[in-house]
């Protein structure tokens, strides 16, 4: 299965290079170690110097390596390279000074692919706005599934560095890349690479939609055998167009209609491959029920496609994408299904922080209660209020940008009722799911799918999804 290797870029010597690491956190302080133990001389900057940063400043300085804590904008003395960690913007002093002293930098994603071995495992790579995780977790189950030594690394479970020099050794990897990641990552060549959908996020980091779009399309540059783009969105297909690739690399669409030739698609509930069959203008290949990929709502449906797409460019068999499919579990929070309680469905989409994750959560279902608010992050929602107006029986509102929604709504769905919850405490999620198990009937479907970041209530969007779930338990013990 699979096909040749990439060849790396240059190998490049560490030994005695002065090497900057900017930003301890997730990737910089194993950078950081990696570096040194290549026999670069490091230097960590971090902009904190909060408990945790100075926590892993004092690991970094027992081995020897200099961190300085506080002061993330200076270019330290001869540095030679710096590898950044993935969230740092672009538009940072730091960077502009490397620019002027023709300093390299890369991100933990380039230097992982640098430090590839010359026998390594192909990557598999996917970004998009929204559903990378779960395709690349879809991709590795079915990889899995095809007997294929692999993992799924990069923005998620394992790091990519550990996967590269670990004693692991894998057949190929199925390989989630954010746009941060993208931008720091100029050498990398995937085997093949798909970018599910591009939507309006990350805006202040990127500066504009163009610069965003241009990041995430790097992720097909020298791709050998498959751009695995979206049909319904024709900006992906316009970046595997811009792509400069392998001789020979294809352009395969995913749909959730009929498939043309070249495409996998859906046809009377069977999930389809028309682009790595004999003779694809006659034929199809049936890879699996609808009723395979968990939940079936569309949006995952195209996760489910794009991921199979990846495993066919790589030679998976037919039979492997449905057992796949069948073995794969979502992570909590991505629509995962609470509870029925008096006859109406409580589902969690915590993880729906934007509005094209929370459309995708909204098309899914007919007739629902909407608990949406948060930090908007820039985001503006009159085209998710009127695409979804129609399936809306009420909204319930939280958060510190709940009024960006609500003044949405009243321009376009004035008849849906809104209940405004001006309050931050915790308890405020219970009151939420008061209020729209108030407003919901029997058959309706109350969805957490927030459509904003979470930080302005609570740590994270899982702590959110779990403060969902815990009231609506309540709401269920309370009546048994």
């Amino acid at each position: 299965m699979g096909s040749g290797q990439v060849t790396s870029p240059e190998p490049f010597d560490f030994q005695g290079k002065h090497v900057t690491v900017a930003g301890l956190g997730v990737s910089g302080v194993p950078a950081a170690k990696v570096l040194h133990g290549l026999g670069a001389i490091v230097t960590a900057v971090n902009d904190g110097a909060d408990e945790r940063a100075r926590a892993q400043a004092a690991e970094l300085e027992a081995l020897g390596i200099t961190v300085r804590l506080g002061d993330g904008d200076t270019l330290p003395e001869g540095t030679e390279l710096i590898v950044t960690a993935p969230g740092w913007k672009p538009d940072k002093p730091l960077f502009a000074a490397a620019e002027r002293a023709g300093v390299p930098v890369w991100g933990d994603v380039e230097l992982a692919w640098r430090l590839r071995g010359p026998d390594a495992a192909p990557w598999l790579a996917v970004t998009g706005t929204n559903g990378k995780t779960t395709t690349v977790q879809m991709l590795a189950s079915i990889l899995k599934a095809a007997g294929l030594r692999t993992a799924a690394v990069g923005n998620i479970g394992v790091s990519l560095l550990d996967a590269v020099l670990g004693e692991e050794q894998y057949d190929v990897l199925a390989v989630e890349l954010s746009s941060y990641q993208l931008h720091w990552a100029p050498s990398l060549r995937a085997h093949s690479a798909a970018v599910l959908n591009l939507a309006p996020d990350h805006l202040d980091w990127h500066g504009s939609m163009e610069a965003y779009a241009a990041d995430k399309g790097r992720i097909y540059e020298g791709n050998r055998v498959a751009c695995v783009y979206n049909a319904a969105d024709k900006a992906t297909e316009d970046l595997v167009r811009e792509a400069d690739v392998e001789e020979g690399c294809r352009a395969i669409g995913f749909t959730l209609g009929t498939p043309a030739p070249s495409q996998l698609g859906v046809v009377e509930g069977i999930l389809v491959d028309r682009a790595f069959v004999e003779n694809r203008q006659k034929n199809a290949q049936e890879l699996a029920e609808v009723a395979d990929v968990n939940p079936p709502a569309p949006h995952n449906i195209a996760n489910a496609l794009a991921a199979a797409a990846l495993a066919r460019a790589y030679g998976v068999p037919a039979k492997a994408v449905r057992d796949g499919l069948r073995a794969f579990t979502p992570d909590a929070h991505r629509i995962a299904h609470v509870a029925d309680v008096d006859g109406v469905a409580y589902v969690d989409d915590s993880k729906a922080t934007n509005t094209h994750a929370a459309e995708a959560s909204l098309a899914a279902y007919e007739s629902i209660v909407w608990i949406a608010g948060g930090l908007a992050k820039g985001a503006t929602f009159d085209e998710l209020v009127t695409k979804s107006a129609p399936r809306l029986r009420g909204a319930v509102l939280i958060g510190a940008d709940r009024a960006l929604i609500r003044e949405a709504l009243a321009r376009h769905a004035p008849e849906v009722p809104v209940v405004d919850l001006d309050r931050t405490d915790t308890g405020a999620m219970r009151a939420a799911v008061q209020e729209a198990r108030r407003l919901a009937r029997a058959g309706d479907t109350v969805l957490l799918a927030p459509a904003c970041a979470s930080m302005d209530m609570f740590a994270n969007y899982n702590k959110r999804g779990d403060a969902f779930a815990d009231a609506v338990r309540e709401l269920g013990s309370a009546d048994g």
